[in-house]
């Protein structure tokens, strides 16, 4: 990675650092099922939901770059009461950022923090089959349990497959 980075738990301050990428990510229509109109308010609803623990990815080092958040992740139960140690996730990095390894090291420091929680299995419950960041999620140990045929409209693609992914903790 050539600028320095550090994952951190978020605090309600760094939306506004957020927003940028999840906006640019959602509204290109390519890898996440939700409203690629939503608004700054459904996003934040969406990512900073109670019950979820939020993390950043910021930069360190460099005096333009210093602060600047790059990457985010939730993890929130799935589930709830008997089925509640199975956690959900969802992660993005920002478009300008892709292939310096920050997707895994947030990767890596999510599923250590979960399982630290407790949580004794993860789910993706709805990646794009065309999503570059399957490879990812299938080296760190996810496996596609299902697929739904042509559920996602994607904008090149045409209809194709949501995956749901797991992994034990």
């Amino acid at each position: 990675m050539p600028q320095p980075v550090r994952v951190r738990e978020a605090t309600p301050e760094d939306w506004p650092r957020i927003w940028p990428f999840w906006h640019e990510i959602v509204a290109a229509g390519d890898t996440y099922a939700w409203d690629p109109d939503a608004d700054e308010h459904t996003a934040r609803t969406l990512w900073m939901a109670p019950g979820a623990r939020v993390f950043v990815v910021e930069e360190t080092g460099g005096a333009d770059a210093a602060g600047r958040i790059v990457a985010s992740a939730y993890v929130r139960p799935n589930y709830g009461g008997p089925a509640r140690t199975v956690a959900n996730t969802s992660f993005m990095v920002a478009p300008s950022c892709s292939g310096r390894g920050i997707g895994r090291l947030l990767a890596e420091h999510v599923l250590q923090e979960a399982r630290r929680e407790g949580y004794t299995a993860m789910v993706f419950n709805a990646v794009v089959e065309t999503n570059p960041a399957l490879r990812l999620w299938q080296s760190l140990g996810f496996t596609i349990l299902g697929t739904v045929p042509q559920a996602y409209a994607h904008p090149r693609h045409g209809r194709v497959g949501l995956h749901i992914l797991h992994r034990f903790l």
